[in-house]
């Protein structure tokens, strides 16, 4: 009778701890829905770059940039960052910008960059400012490196 009550009691936890594993390995992906998945993702980076290369401030910093394996990582980074199913294969945000000596100004200057392609992709006000919630808390990562 004991061993019935402790194997019963055993297995309740195992399947509470099985169910408690399922919900965390959920994930929020509302920001990544609000910004239409994985297809409205590739259409801001697309409008990101273009207001890259209108905005003499940075441009000079994507010259020699792989701009295809720009657009891959942005895609891949946004993605993720906003709980969407991305894996970023990407390099970490110290290395890539390191040397490059990017001042506040060049900062909020790309941050204007993607929030004219955030207005011209039609995020809501909301989703726009959550995700630049989340690259703003990388800025220590870009500028002055």
């Amino acid at each position: 009778m004991y061993r019935i009550i402790l194997l019963s009691l055993t297995m309740l936890i195992l399947g509470a701890c099985q169910l408690l594993t399922i919900e965390n390995d959920k994930k929020d992906d509302s920001l990544y829905q609000a910004l239409g998945g994985k297809a409205g993702i590739e259409r801001i980076v697309d409008i990101f770059i273009y207001e890259i290369g209108e905005t003499s401030e940075i441009v000079h910093h994507f010259e020699e940039s792989n701009i295809e394996r720009f657009r891959e990582k942005q895609i891949e980074h946004i993605c993720l960052l906003s709980g969407g199913p991305c894996t970023y294969t990407g390099d970490e945000m110290l290395p890539v910008h390191q040397g490059m000596n990017i001042n506040e100004a060049e900062f909020n200057a790309t941050a204007d960059a993607m929030i004219r392609a955030l207005n011209t992709a039609g995020i809501s006000l909301s989703s726009r400012n959550r995700l630049l919630g989340i690259i703003a808390s990388m800025r220590d990562q870009v500028i002055y490196q």
